[in-house]
């Protein structure tokens, strides 16, 4: 049976909503003590968030569990707490002590997209101590130990160390962010950065894969909105499971235990203004990343790519920016595993997701989408921001997720099991975002987005699917 959690629930609501409410006090009320020695701060993250979805998953739920009553238009609120405290201490001998913990309280009212709700959790989010030095200005090192945050490069494979949802509520927002033990240590010279990790996520206990992994990040920050850099790592344990397509596409996929366990990977980055003296307003930006297990015969690559202009002498100075990003699929002509494993990449529309709407169906593997994105700033306090992704299946009768879709289709009069699609098209995701500033800590943003099935979605439902429609409203508050 299902554990809810209904009064912590309305408590993480009720409790956003009252900060949201007095969100105007200044932020130095925040600080606790300063001294010659010791400075502690609070810290406080709220957010709420009210949720609309309307033939959800392009309502599959139809074709492949027609028994379960699933309801594809769900409205949902969600909402959570972050509080905080962290200090830093004056060691002496130029050292400098630090450290932080906060909690995140999440919770849910309503059914959520995944048919879960009224539910929640309070869990640790940080806690951990450094020391840092800086006794020359151009050498200083940073060591730190305990849950916290922590991304390599853009977040292609190494970002999103917490989960939410599910029995922790606050699907969307997803405000875990922290590895449940992150141990890391930076060298630093002038611009150049070396930081070496071990990690280990803070997954949803149903669903924990025990993954653990060390490696390194070097980096160069050429300008400070440019850096270029590549990471190195290895999956130290995990009972992840990868899918393996089935010879040539005809039958369910293979699934291989403890896929992850032993893969090695490395991404090389590069983003920023490649000619400053020439234009500032111009950017760009790639990425390549190359995975590998000889245990299980596995090779796989990903990449990016990305170009955008501020018109700044324009009335609201127009962003645009073009991407394309792709994610090897299993190819099921080949005894190889090609299979790309995204990680603990960070999802969100503005980072690594593939799609809004069918970034909630489709992870980093299998697929490749053309991006489009215009943000427009009328005022200085709001922007709007409209996304549009072209989304492709790189391999045809492979599994794109994890090999749901898994289906009977005929050929030639005689029945087969497949997965995967059988046309490349999945679908075109629009997505319209207004952000304001309401005050220098609270923000409100509102969104609006549609996911259009293309051939490729009609081909695993063998029916013109509806199209998948959703909104949202939320209040954030950031102390």
């Amino acid at each position: 049976m299902r554990r809810r959690h209904p009064s912590t629930t309305r408590v993480v609501l009720l409790a956003a909503i009252l900060l949201a409410s007095t969100a105007s006090r200044a932020e130095d009320r925040m600080l606790l003590l300063d001294n010659d020695r010791l400075t502690v701060r609070a810290h406080l993250q709220a957010g709420l968030n009210a949720v609309a979805e309307n033939n959800l998953f392009w309502n599959f739920a139809d074709t492949f569990a027609p028994s379960s009553d699933f309801d594809p238009n769900k409205q949902w609120l969600e909402g959570y707490l972050k509080p905080g405290l962290s200090f830093t201490t004056d060691l002496g001998g130029n050292l400098t002590g630090y450290g932080k913990g906060s909690i995140v309280v999440s919770g849910t009212l309503g059914i959520d997209a995944y048919d879960i709700g009224n539910t929640g959790r309070i869990t640790l989010e940080e806690g951990y101590l450094g020391f840092r030095s800086t006794a020359d200005k151009d050498l200083s090192f940073d060591v730190s130990l305990g849950p916290r945050e922590f991304k390599a490069g853009t977040g292609m494979l190494i970002a999103n160390g917490g989960n939410s949802g599910f029995e922790r509520g606050a699907l969307k927002f997803g405000p875990r962010k922290a590895w449940e033990m992150a141990a890391l240590g930076t060298l630093s010279y002038d611009d150049l950065n070396g930081t070496v990790f071990y990690l280990r996520p803070n997954e949803l206990p149903g669903s924990s894969s025990g993954t653990t992994l060390i490696g390194t990040d070097l980096r160069y920050d050429w300008t400070p909105d440019s850096f270029t850099g590549v990471t190195f790592g290895h999956v130290l344990k995990s009972t992840s499971p990868y899918p393996q397509a089935a010879p040539d596409g005809i039958g369910p996929p293979t699934i291989l235990p403890d896929g992850r366990d032993g893969l090695n990977f490395v991404n090389a980055y590069a983003i920023g203004t490649p000619f400053p003296e020439i234009s500032e307003n111009f950017f760009a930006g790639a990425e390549f990343a190359y995975e590998w297990n000889d245990r299980i015969d596995m090779s796989a690559w990903a990449g990016r790519a990305h170009v955008g202009y501020v018109f700044a002498d324009i009335a609201w100075s127009p962003t645009l920016a073009l991407s394309y990003q792709t994610f090897s699929g299993d190819d099921p002509s080949t005894a190889r595993l090609e299979r790309f494993d995204p990680l603990f990449y960070e999802g969100s529309p503005s980072n690594w997701s593939t799609g809004s709407k069918s970034s909630m169906v489709f992870i980093n593997s299998n697929v490749s989408s053309y991006q489009v994105s215009l943000r427009v700033t009328p005022t200085e306090r709001d922007t709007f921001t409209l996304r549009y992704a072209h989304i492709r299946a790189n391999e045809l009768l492979s599994p794109i997720q994890f090999g749901q879709g898994t289906r009977v289709e005929t050929s030639g009069g005689v029945p087969s099991p497949v997965a995967g699609v059988t046309n490349h098209h999945l679908s075109d995701d629009i997505f319209l975002e207004y952000n304001r500033v309401l005050n220098p800590n609270t923000y409100l943003t509102v969104g609006l987005s549609a996911s259009f099935p293309g051939p490729g979605i009609d081909s695993v439902v063998q029916a013109d699917a509806p199209t998948w429609t959703g909104g949202f409203a939320n209040v954030v508050v950031n102390f």
